[in-house]
Formats: structure tokens, sequence, C-alpha cells
């Protein structure tokens, strides 16, 4: 089992941990220059066996490392600076700026009973108790947050936004300027709560923090 370390070990090259992954995002500035490293992150994980979640766009590559336990260590801090490493020689740079993990989470009074129903309707795959996946990790994670009373004044589905720690304050203040407003601070810099003119919520949340 990998031995847990700080997500610092990731931020010193420019990657973040959002959630349990360490990611980056690469500015590659073409289709054909995202392949060519794609292929060189293809050699280095054959060569590790240890296989990042690679999203290829025409303008950018996306490269999620994660550990079915979710504990981060040297092996991923190890594989991340190779992926940055051949990033460099091919003179693709590495932008933080740009990463995010969005999930859809549900306030529900018996879980079993709505799950069932979201799972179905979305084609998603149960993780446990209280996480739906897609399959094919197109879109968002589903959390199903246990409630112990009604909430009947509030919506029952918000929005949750991971961002890197540098990039939270930032989002934030984007979003109230934007025509949003604060719902809640007094768990920041854990997450802050916002809602939009109609009272629709999102948690803007760092995860985990600079530790």
């Amino acid at each position: 089992m990998s031995e847990t370390i700080s997500p610092r070990r990731f931020h010193e090259f420019d990657w973040r941990v959002v959630r349990n992954d360490a990611c980056a995002h690469f500015r590659t500035g073409s289709f054909a220059a995202g392949v060519a490293f794609v292929d060189a992150i293809g050699r280095l994980a054959d060569a590790t066996d240890h296989h990042p979640d690679v999203d290829l766009r025409s303008e950018g590559v996306t490269v999620r490392l994660r550990t079915e336990s979710g504990t981060l260590g040297e092996r991923e801090v190890a594989l991340a600076q190779q992926i940055s490493a051949a990033a460099r020689e091919l003179d693709v740079p590495v932008d933080p700026t740009s990463l995010q993990i969005v999930q859809i989470a549900i306030d529900a009074m018996v879980i079993p009973d709505v799950m069932p129903f979201w799972r179905a309707v979305l084609g998603y795959r149960k993780v446990d108790d209280e996480d739906l996946i897609d399959p094919l990790f197109q879109g968002p994670p589903m959390w199903f947050q246990q409630m112990d009373v009604p909430r009947p004044q509030r919506n029952r589905i918000h929005i949750d936004v991971y961002v890197p720690h540098d990039q939270a304050e930032a989002r934030v203040a984007a979003a109230i300027a934007a025509g949003g407003h604060m719902v809640s601070d007094e768990n920041a810099p854990g997450w802050w709560t916002l809602a939009d003119a109609e009272g629709s919520e999102v948690d803007v949340a760092p995860w985990p923090d600079r530790d």
C-alpha cells in the first residue's frame, strides 16, 4: 500500500491534488501535439504498470492519477514527475488553473429509496452506499448525502465544485461577481456555499487543502 504523502509533493512541479486524484492539465495547442504527448504518457505508464486516466482534447490533455485505495504515494509522485518531464521535452506547458472536479450531490432521507432511480436513469454504476459514477467517466459523479430532517425551503440537489487550493477563492469571487451570493462561509477554507440569483446552491471546495 502507498504511504500517505502531502499534496505539496505534487504542487512542487505544478500538479494539484483535487479530491483524491493527482491532476495536471497540459496545454498542447493542437490535437496532433496532444496525440504525441499521450503516446509518451502511454509508454511511461506501461513501463511502470500504473495507468492514469487521460483526457485528450483538441487544445490540451488532462491527466489524473488515482489509486483504488484513494491514497496517493511515492509511486504516483514518481510517475507524475516523469509525465511532466515528457511534457517539457515536447515543449508542452502545464496549466494548473484549468483543473476541477464537478460532483452532483443529492440530499436524501432514505438513500436506498432514491439511489436506484438515479442509477437507472443515468446508466451509472454503484460504487458504494453513497456514490454513483459514470462507467465511461464522461459525466460527473453523484454523491448522496444523508439527511436527518426534511428541508422543504431549500433545494435538495446541489453541485460540488472541487478546485485546487490556490484557485478556490478566485472561483468564489468570480461566481459572486457573476450575480451569485454567499450562503455560508463558516466552513471556509474547507468549502464555501454559494447560490445563484434564484437560490440554487453550489459548494466550492479546495479538497484537500495546502497540507
